[in-house]
């Protein structure tokens, strides 16, 4: 397998940013998932399953520091900005100093608003939703003729069955990771966003269908380092 795509999300559920190379550190890559919107009310850290909105602005490092380029293009840490956008009060958060992020998901994907909502707590110093997963690798063999986005991976490789890594060290890069898991997918992949990806709930029904409703895997890292376009992923 071979590195094609190296993503980065620096605000949790907003689109990423597609790089050459990126650093590997104690929590992923550097940059990732570092930053969320805090919902003031609920004390809930929102992704797209709760607020859809969120996938339509994108969230960038501006001077070593998340923000937000709204749709309108305007780029922005303004708790009050962010708030008139999504309609609800919100404050821009970093993951290093939240401490444990918690989130919430419907139980049926298939009626969101009848639904009951199940809320857990994610890793310390970062906002991923899993504690076992720091860096998330899919393969185009997994996804088909879905747009990668879909899936939000910090890694795309060429080839297929990287569920077969899982139990297993690889290294990327000058990077080495621990597949620990296969990743659990959840409504976000049927979310809408720009540049042509439609609301389409028969992903995630093929998804649950045809592989047990898990797609890519979840990896921890063993050995910082570095990981960029064109590397060879090497199982040991």
């Amino acid at each position: 397998m071979r590195v094609l795509e190296v993503w980065r999300y620096p605000v949790k559920s907003m689109q990423g940013e597609s790089l050459p190379r990126a650093t590997v550190g104690p929590h992923g890559l550097a940059g990732d998932r570092v930053a969320g919107l805090v919902d003031r009310e609920t004390g809930l850290v929102l992704t797209a399953r709760r607020a859809p909105q969120l996938l339509e602005a994108r969230g960038v490092l501006s001077d070593g520091a998340p923000a937000v380029r709204l749709p309108n293009g305007t780029q922005t840490r303004d708790d009050d900005l962010l708030s008139d956008w999504l309609g609800r009060p919100v404050s821009l958060r970093l993951a290093a100093t939240h401490g444990r992020g918690t989130y919430e998901i419907a139980a049926d994907f298939e009626d969101e608003a009848g639904s009951e909502w199940i809320q857990w707590a994610g890793p310390a110093g970062t906002f991923h939703d899993s504690k076992r997963t720091q860096i998330s690798v899919l393969s185009t063999g997994s996804i088909g003729t879905w747009d990668v986005r879909r899936f939000r991976p910090n890694v795309l490789v060429d080839g297929s069955d990287e569920a077969a890594l899982v139990g297993r060290q690889v290294a990327i890069g000058s990077a080495c990771l621990e597949a620990v898991k296969q990743i659990d997918r959840c409504v976000i992949v049927t979310r809408p966003q720009p540049a042509g990806i439609a609301r389409d709930l028969d992903v995630l029904r093929t998804i649950n269908r045809d592989h047990g409703g898990n797609l890519g895997i979840g990896t921890m890292v063993v050995a910082e380092g570095s990981i960029a376009v064109g590397d060879e992923l090497r199982p040991s």
